[in-house]
């Protein structure tokens, strides 16, 4: 996990309940499906049925053993390792397989040393120790640095920065408080840790310090590893601090042989020392801090008082890498494909990085596992006859934990055929490490993403997983909330979907399983940790891969593609709020956005009218409904939808993030920005800017109902004689 999803979990918890927009469980029928005539659904849901049957938790259990049993960062043999295993799963299903390498700029760290100076100068143990009884965290660890940090030394007197917010920043500046030729030091948390970065370079600090706070998933929140679930006070959190997605220095196209590449020193990568450190060594730092007194809710969980500073203890950081010998590193994905028996050209994707910072055995072994297992289901029925009608596309990416490379560098390489036949991808990152469950994407799969949830029991016996759900978040069945669905995440980047969502408008979907965790990017994402603590047993990745096999299925054999359009410009009406509130406290004419909410109104009628059109024509009432030309051409128009809603010059504050729905808060990483083009030129531009935003965004929803409405006219034609 990259950017802004340690968990499916984690993403929907913050969420406001979704307003009615399917019908309750108990209005569900078997022969209800949209895409699929009566009987057609039948005949799809028993082969779902069959598809959910085949993962098995002790496989599961097996792949993640295999595939956690040593760290595996990007770039290394033993990560090369993890690719040789994909393949070999693969082709013993029987899928055809391609090993497909890049040639990115990775450099690796080669040596770390921090110094505390001052009246006891000590040298900090960065390591995270072993845990008698777990070999894994005995094996070498990846070096204690942040990906793409920069090397060198910095040395100055420390500043305790909270957060390391635009914000915090703020607070800091009314303080009198300055961060120039200091070292940082920052908790982890709030916001991307290459924002962290960002802004304390921009404000002239010579090394950054990122540390987790135990308030925020240590001992304050429970037992730590290995008595809990917990991060103890040694461990750290590894990661990228790479604001940008793909390989740096060939941004936009694939870092293949002879590609034009950059100098690194002409890209944004961070020119000072960016370090993680634990907690206990967080706490021997600070314990010297003095200086200005930290605001009330500076506070955190170590057992000392928190000071500003600056000083008067000094900091060395000191980092080598291999950045001039060595920098550039081949990475592997690896694909496995079921070809379509009738629309080979059309493709269904799943997807999981492979790469970790540790042994990974949650992020993302177990989205891997799940991807593998699934596969294993398709295959098996395949080989009894039950081939997809549409391609599937079984992926495994490397360098994912960098800034999604391998995924960013799989688009840009076969983007023409991305943009004319890419159905769907679907997105396993920690796709189980606890027994929660939550989901998002694109509000045009959310409806099939739920529905295939009420197909699939709980492992716990709590019925179903759409029914544990609700539970969870409170829409429970028999309530007044009984017509309320259960709130989904936006796709605003930070996984190995944003090539696909956020750079094409490729609809996306994804889920998983969460709970309890302290281990996110350590040394401590083991299997041992796993088998503990967060799926026992196993089951959680089996079912997992279970919502993703009756997915994929129903995806590829749909007659008309399941998008749910009427859902999605549901959800768009209510990103129109929020514009209006900011343009009103600009001072601007509120008025403005009227073009977009029209455009909105008009996507939802439009949807509205081809779902009426397309399930008579399905029932057999329309002359098209039997009719492969007519539902060809239906589907054609249909992938136009979302696309439409990109544009190709991307927003202005990012270029590669081409689509005008969603983009990670530019100032933030971790928070999602609905109406990103929009909504920056209201934080940053000018009234005349906004409103062409507005306008340029109400002509794509134009485009978007215009692609509808193609496909309408494209069932309710009558067949040419």
């Amino acid at each position: 996990m990259s950017v802004s999803r340690t968990t499916a979990l984690a993403m929907t918890s913050a969420l406001a309940l979704a307003p009615p927009l399917s019908p309750p469980l108990s209005a569900q029928s078997p022969t209800t499906m949209p895409g699929y005539s009566p009987s057609a659904a039948v005949t799809q849901r028993r082969l779902e049925q069959d598809a959910i049957q085949g993962p098995q938790a002790t496989r599961a259990r097996t792949h993640s053993a295999a595939l956690s049993k040593e760290p595996h960062v990007a770039g290394t043999a033993a990560q090369k390792r993890t690719a040789d295993y994909v393949i070999a799963q693969m082709k013993a299903m029987g899928l055809e397989t391609e090993l497909r390498t890049y040639d990115v700029y990775l450099p690796h760290a080669t040596g770390v040393k921090i110094t505390r100076l001052g009246r006891d100068t000590a040298v900090l143990d960065v390591q995270e120790p072993d845990i008698p009884g777990d070999p894994a965290t005995m094996l070498p660890q990846y070096l204690p640095v942040n990906g793409y940090s920069g090397a060198g030394v910095g040395e100055g007197e420390l500043v305790f920065v909270n957060f390391g917010l635009i914000e915090d920043y703020a607070t800091l500046d009314s303080m009198g408080v300055s961060v120039k030729g200091k070292v940082v030091l920052a908790r982890y948390g709030r916001s991307f840790r290459g924002i962290k970065s960002r802004e304390a370079e921009k404000r002239g600090a010579v090394a950054v310090l990122i540390y987790t706070d135990p308030l925020d998933d240590g001992f304050a929140q429970g037992d730590v590893y290995p008595e809990g679930p917990m991060r103890p006070l040694r461990g750290l959190q590894r990661g990228s601090v790479f604001n940008g997605t793909g390989d740096p220095l060939t941004p936009g196209y694939a870092s293949k042989p002879g590609a034009p590449r950059l100098k690194p020193e002409d890209t944004s990568l961070s020119k000072v020392p960016v370090v993680p450190i634990s907690a206990a060594n967080a706490e021997a730092l600070l314990a010297q801090v003095r200086g200005t007194d930290i605001p009330r809710n500076w506070q955190g969980g170590l057992a000392l008082r928190y000071h500003v500073g600056p000083g008067p203890v000094r900091v060395r950081v000191e980092v080598t890498t291999d950045a001039a010998t060595a920098g550039t590193k081949k990475i592997y994905n690896t694909l496995g494909y079921l070809r379509g028996s009738q629309y080979p050209n059309e493709y269904v994707y799943i997807g999981a990085h492979r790469d970790a910072w540790g042994p990974g055995a949650g992020d993302n072994v177990s989205g891997t596992v799940s991807v593998l297992e699934a596969a294993q289901s398709l295959a098996d029925l395949a080989k009894r006859g039950d081939r997809p009608k549409r391609t599937i596309v079984f992926a495994t990416w490397d360098a994912e934990e960098w800034g999604l490379v391998g995924s960013t560098e799989y688009v840009e390489d076969d983007s023409l055929r991305l943009k004319a036949g890419a159905v769907a991808y679907l997105n396993q990152d920690v796709s189980a490490q606890g027994s929660q469950f939550g989901g998002g994407g694109s509000p045009s799969m959310r409806a099939l993403l739920r529905d295939v949830t009420r197909q699939v029991q709980d492992p716990r016996g709590r019925g179903t997983v759409y029914e544990t759900w609700r539970a969870a978040t409170g829409t429970r069945t028999g309530t007044r909330a009984d017509t309320l669905e259960p709130p989904m995440g936006d796709p605003g980047g930070g996984s190995d979907f944003a090539g696909f969502y956020n750079h094409f408008g490729i609809p996306m979907a994804d889920w998983g399983f969460g709970g309890p965790s302290g281990i996110y990017h350590s040394a401590y994402d083991t299997f041992s940790w796993m088998e503990r603590f967060g799926d026992p047993g196993f089951q959680y990745h089996a079912t997992a891969a279970r919502i993703g096999a009756a997915t994929l299925l129903r995806l590829a054999n749909a007659p008309v593609l399941p998008y749910d359009y009427a859902e999605f410009a549901r959800t768009m009406t209510r990103y129109v709020a929020p514009v209006e509130r900011g343009l009103t406290q600009k001072g601007w004419n509120a008025g403005a956005v009227a073009p977009l909410s029209a455009a909105i109104v008009r996507l939802e009628r439009s949807a509205t009218a081809f779902a009426t059109v397309r399930d008579a024509a399905l029932a057999g009432s329309l002359a098209a409904a039997s009719a492969p030309a007519a539902q060809l051409t239906a589907n054609s128009a249909l992938l136009r939808v979302e696309r439409a809603l990109t544009r190709p010059s991307g927003l202005k504050s990012r270029p590669w993030y081409r689509s005008l729905i969603y983009a990670s808060d530019v100032d933030n990483g971790y928070s999602t920005m609905s109406f990103p083009g929009i909504n920056e030129s209201i934080r940053y531009g000018t009234q005349a800017e906004t409103v062409a935003e507005i306008n340029d965004l109400a002509a794509r929803f134009g485009a978007a109902a215009d692609a509808v409405d193609a496909a309408r006219a494209a069932l309710s034609a009558p067949p040419k004689r």
